[in-house]
This record gives structure tokens, sequence and C-alpha cells, in this order.
């Protein structure tokens, strides 16, 4: 018995030099390590999950609000390869700025209560146009996968979001491969080679809107579910939003990503992480007008909870547009 335990405690402990001295990686064995150094990677509630359209409950809920999408980001923009992902940060505007009226993009409606306001996106990308995204939808990995990144108005900075479980709403959107170069993604992509070495930041030659990144998608259907962070520390403080549609990207665009390298000098690719169980979440699926089958019934609006057991009869009321 106590050489057993001995044997766990070592196990541990070179689990956790290990994390402390190549930080975290995408590899199953890494991924199984996460919790050693961030418990709530092995929480109830993680990301990201895998979607089914016919298991995805349908609820009549307004359409999310997409606020300053349309006007150019504050520059100067910047990408960063941190090892792990391609990140675009974006600066903050002064307390003076702030005072003549100028905000940053912000969203609300749909599952949320509050404004969110930006706070950067990254990706998620694989080595082959067969996997790549975190989120499967109806068991299909899309090659890459954005995530947008929105801090809750209510909490003055990240890390205070990430303690609280309305702290973020991260907006995730799947990429299709399609023969030509996507004008769409053209001003990230395009300057990739110069954040091919890890650790390295190149600042954009000029900023862009959110909303020309998403020019063409249909917004109106999305799946939303409550999940955490998907890389460490896993904090259980995301309301997801994940759109149904898919965004372009060419096969020279996506050798960009896979261009990059991470901290060990390998290619950096398959950077997304195993889907997580439910556990009894609940997913929806917006009602919209073009969902005719679900216009019969809906889950009531004040009765709709993220975990909780099978739809009852008292959830169900009559839906009329």
């Amino acid at each position: 018995m106590y050489s057993e335990r001995l044997s766990t405690v070592v196990f541990a402990i070179l689990a956790l030099k290990v994390c402390l001295v190549f930080g975290w990686g995408y590899r199953a064995s890494d991924q199984r390590r996460w919790a050693v150094l961030h418990p709530a990677c092995g929480g109830r509630q993680q990301s990201p999950i895998a979607i089914a359209a016919r298991q995805a409950i349908p609820i009549s809920i307004p359409a999310m609000e997409l606020i300053g999408y349309q006007n150019p980001l504050p520059g100067p923009l910047s990408i960063t390869n941190n090892g792990h992902s391609v990140a675009l940060t974006i600066p903050k505007y002064s307390s003076e700025e702030e005072k003549k009226g100028f905000r940053l993009p912000y969203i609300f409606g749909g599952p949320l209560d509050n404004e969110y306001e930006i706070e950067g996106l990254h990706f998620h990308w694989g080595d082959k146009n067969n996997r790549g995204s975190e989120h499967t939808l109806d068991d299909m990995r899309l090659p890459l996968e954005m995530h947008v990144i929105h801090r809750n108005k209510k909490y003055k900075s990240l890390a205070e979001a990430l303690q609280h479980p309305d702290g973020l709403c991260v907006l995730a959107f799947f990429y299709q491969v399609v023969e030509f170069d996507a004008k769409l993604l053209s001003p990230i992509a395009r300057n990739l080679s110069s954040v091919e070495s890890f650790n390295s930041t190149a600042q954009l030659p000029h900023t862009f809107s959110l909303a020309s990144l998403l020019s063409g998608l249909d917004a109106e259907r999305f799946y939303t579910y409550k999940g955490s962070l998907t890389t460490p520390p896993c904090a259980e403080a995301v309301t997801w939003v994940v759109f149904s549609d898919y965004l372009p990207i060419s096969v020279y665009q996506m050798d960009n990503f896979r261009g990059l390298l991470s901290n060990l000098n390998l290619p950096l690719v398959d950077n997304f992480r195993q889907l997580q169980p439910l556990f009894g979440r609940r997913v929806f699926v917006r009602i919209t007008s073009k969902n005719p089958k679900f216009k019969k019934t809906k889950l009531h609006y004040s009765k709709w909870d993220w975990v909780g057991h099978k739809k009852t009869d008292n959830d169900i009321s009559d839906f009329d547009e």
C-alpha cells in the first residue's frame, strides 16, 4: 500500500515538473496533464464539445447584436505567435478617448444579460483539412476555428472576469477550404510569415473592422452553451456562441498558419483540445425563420436551464412568431 502511494506521489511530482519546464502542449499525453497545474481543466463544464444539431434544444432568443463591428479597430493592431496559437491584440482606448465617445466593439443579445466588450481573437487549426477546429458540428471537424473573446463589462479586467461564470462570451466561427484566397482573412493571413517563430510579434500595416472578417456570414443561427476556456487555466467562465455557417479560407492561407513554429520549434499545428464531456449540460440552438420545423414549440425563455435533465412537458409552450 505504501509503495503504491509513493509511486503515485512520484508520478504527480514528475508530471508537475514536466508542466513547469515545458508549459503545456496539445499532444494527448500533454492534455491529460493540464489538470495537474490547473485543476479547473478537470471540471464538469469544460470546452470544447461535440455539437449535434438533432440534440440541440431549440429556443427563441434575440439575435446577437455586434455593436461597433463595422468600425475600424483602434491601431496599431499586432499579431503574436505565443507558441500555442496566433492571437490578434487590440489596443484599449485611453480614458480621455472614452470620454470623447470612443468605444471598443461589444456584443449583447442572444443568451447574454449584459454587454460584453472585445478582448481579442485567436485561431485553432489542423495539419490536415479534415481537422483543426476545436468544436465539432455533427461529428465534422473543420480546418480552422476562430475565437473572438469578449469580457462582461461589469468586470474591470479579464482576470476578474475569469473568476465568474458570466465573465466571458466567446464567439466561435468555423472555416472551410475554398479554391481562391478569401479576402476576409487576408489582413491577418498575409502577415503570418512575420511571426513564424515562437514569441514573435508583428505590427499590422493597416487596421480593419471585425465585420470585414465576417462578411457574408449568416449570423442568425447559432448554438450556445456554458463552458470554459479551451486552454489552461480552463476557467469555467465562458458563454459560448458557436455559429453554424462557415467562413472561407484557401489552401494557401491555411499553409500560412501551418508555417508557424511552436515553443519547441516544431510546426504549430493541431492546436485543438480534445472534446470534453457534457455532464448534463444543455446545448441550445436559436430558432430562426429558416427553421420552420421548430415553429410549433419552444423552450419557454423564462424556464431555460443551462444544466439540467431532458425537457419536460412543463418546459414546452406554444411558439407564435
